[in-house]
């Protein structure tokens, strides 16, 4: 049995746990996130905590975030990777909190599915702005990343009315070399 097919059997049983409907793999409109295994730390994030990201995204990222301060634009970690098991821990924060695991999905990716596993996906924010709030899109910082984040290989995963059908989140964005 191959270590892919032991963390796809693991994300089924968590998925089972969760009551993450069977269709979810096919209908999600997402694609499977391996974790990432070239993790390395970064700044602390704007809850002091310590973040891990990719290496080379985290060097994109120190690259992207000097240019935009060079340019008076703040650019602060909300989160960044995640594992599948830490995922799964948010899911069950949310049932026991008494969201229904349909809406729940709106908003995050089941595990396995969700772009933080690469260690490529970040969740920014700047001063003014509160964290993982859809009024990011009115800030210059947004501003800035709309234009420049490209650039850097960074994209936004979850634009209005995107295909995966998750929510709109302007803070969250994606390394993609090349």
């Amino acid at each position: 049995m191959t270590k892919t097919s032991n963390l796809e059997d693991a994300i089924q049983a968590m998925h089972q746990e969760l009551n993450i409907p069977d269709t979810y793999p096919e209908t999600c409109g997402l694609d499977f996130q391996p974790e990432c295994l070239d993790l390395v730390e970064t700044e602390t994030d704007v809850f002091g905590r310590q973040p891990l990201m990719n290496a080379d995204a985290f060097s994109a990222w120190q690259s992207m975030q000097k240019k935009a301060m060079e340019e008076n634009i703040e650019l602060h970690i909300v989160s960044a990777y995640r594992s599948t098991q830490y995922q799964k821990e948010l899911f069950e924060k949310k049932l026991t909190n008494g969201l229904s695991i349909e809406d729940i999905l709106k908003v995050n990716a089941a595990p396995g599915y969700s772009e933080h596993h690469s260690g490529c996906a970040i969740d920014i924010t700047t001063p003014g702005f509160e964290p993982l709030e859809e009024s990011f899109e009115n800030s210059p910082a947004y501003k800035w990343l709309s234009s420049y984040a490209r650039t850097y290989g960074f994209s936004m995963s979850f634009p209005q009315n995107n295909l995966s059908g998750m929510a709109f989140e302007p803070w969250h964005w994606k390394y993609s070399p090349g």
